[in-house]
């Protein structure tokens, strides 16, 4: 078997290639005559038509947003789907008009929460037939995140904390349902509970008896 001695690509010496070290070309493989069928081709079987609204982060009547099942290595990943079981290609001129809108709209509000730079929208479209658009925000700063290999870098970085992601979530949900639809996401609920008793301590000058009448009191008593 002949050893792969294809030059590596340019794009390899990239700053924001997330690799290094000693690296060769795959060997291509040869073409198929028929290409199998990709993901949901029918509709009785598509993912994202049998998915309900519950699942999403907003939802209209005609366009819905969700996002990943757990938080990642950017700030925020979401994508965009239309409900009705069409391609890019097969959009009727109402739907491909609002996409332009849903997609700036969606950009928008990405790009309002902290920490984000830039938004990159992609369109694969090679895995599941039912129309889906990639939003994946790009950190403030990272400059070695610029450009094409940003998806890489999402499984690569440090995973967002979840309780930041969620807010991000419900934060871009009511930004949408500002305009219409229904927001679905809420940020990340704090679980506190009040201690049954507060220990109040004792001092030595007379007011010994006297209770504290606020928590403040207490925490500069414990000062």
């Amino acid at each position: 078997m002949s050893e792969n001695t294809t030059p590596l690509p340019d794009f390899t010496r990239w700053p924001s290639f997330p690799f290094e070290g000693d690296m060769r070309v795959k060997k291509l493989a040869p073409p198929v005559e028929v290409e199998p069928p990709r993901s949901g081709e029918d509709a009785s079987d598509c993912v994202a038509c049998g998915t309900p609204d519950d699942s999403y982060i907003w939802v209209s009547e005609r366009w819905r947003v969700r996002a990943m099942d757990r938080p990642t290595g950017l700030p925020m990943v979401l994508i965009l789907e239309c409900r009705s079981h069409l391609d890019l290609g097969d959009l009727p001129n109402l739907l491909a008009a609002e996409l332009g809108v849903m997609t700036v709209r969606l950009e928008r509000a990405i790009r309002s929460l902290d920490g984000v730079a830039r938004v990159h929208v992609n369109r694969w479209g090679d895995g599941s037939a039912h129309l889906h658009m990639w939003f994946l925000a790009r950190p403030y700063g990272r400059l070695q995140l610029r450009g094409t290999f940003l998806s890489l870098w999402d499984d690569i970085l440090p995973v967002v904390p979840e309780s930041q992601w969620r807010e991000n979530l419900a934060l871009v949900a009511a930004w949408l349902a500002d305009f219409g639809g229904q927001a679905n996401a809420e940020p990340a609920h704090i679980a506190w509970e009040s201690p049954a008793t507060i220990d109040v301590p004792t001092g030595m000058d007379g007011d010994n008896d006297r209770r504290p009448s606020t928590l403040g009191d207490v925490e500069a008593a414990e000062a």
